[in-house]
């Protein structure tokens, strides 16, 4: 089933009934119905999905490399937003580790960049064509812990929008912090989800609805 509220789509059973809560979030000019077309090709009807809407289809207005005073107030409120929807999960009963974050290109830097504002031991974190966010050479705080977090990276080489070299940094921050990373990088690809990242993303969510 989908449906939405207002800013947030949802699809499958509700989170109090599912094996897990993925939380989708889209990339710059998309939307969260592009979202749930992923979670329906994910094929995991056990998984509820949670898909928030960004204003005008973008998150933040300048790339996710950019010095971070140019996207906000929009970096902060997108960050609120994704963190709205974690709290109304635990509140709800959730527990952290039976939640998961998944994003594309734009909402790929935002789940990034959240989890890394907030480490806690999620179920999982799928960060497709992206990376933290922040200018080259901005130091990164490696404070908290992920407990062992499955995290799953795959990178288009070259992109048109993310650096391999930020992909490859962005693991490096996710391992200190005590995630299990599994980094791909995929060739002369277009910017866009594959089949063996829909795979890998197939196998993680298997993982985190058994409670490994």
């Amino acid at each position: 089933m989908i449906s939405h509220m207002k800013d947030v789509y949802q699809g499958g059973p509700s989170p109090e009934k599912a094996d897990a809560t993925l939380i989708l979030v889209h990339g710059r000019g998309a939307s969260a119905e592009n979202m749930l077309d992923l979670y329906q090709a994910l094929g995991r009807s056990k998984i509820a999905a949670v898909a928030p809407q960004a204003p005008g289809g973008t998150w933040y207005p300048h790339s996710f490399m950019a010095p971070l005073a140019e996207n906000q107030p929009y970096l902060d409120n997108a960050l609120q937003q994704i963190d709205a929807l974690v709290g109304d999960l635990l509140d709800r009963g959730i527990p952290a580790e039976k939640i998961a974050l998944l994003g594309f290109s734009q909402g790929a830097c935002l789940a990034t960049e959240y989890a890394l504002r907030h480490p806690r031991r999620y179920g999982g974190l799928m960060v497709l064509t992206g990376g933290y966010i922040g200018p080259p050479g901005i130091e990164r705080s490696d404070d908290g812990t992920f407990q062992g977090m499955p995290a799953f990276l795959g990178v288009n080489d070259p992109d048109a929008h993310v650096p391999f070299e930020r992909a490859k940094e962005t693991a490096d921050v996710l391992k200190r912090m005590k995630a299990r990373v599994e980094l791909r990088r995929y060739p002369d690809m277009p910017h866009a989800v594959n089949d063996d990242e829909i795979k890998e993303c197939q196998k993680l969510l298997d993982t985190i609805a058994k409670g490994r």
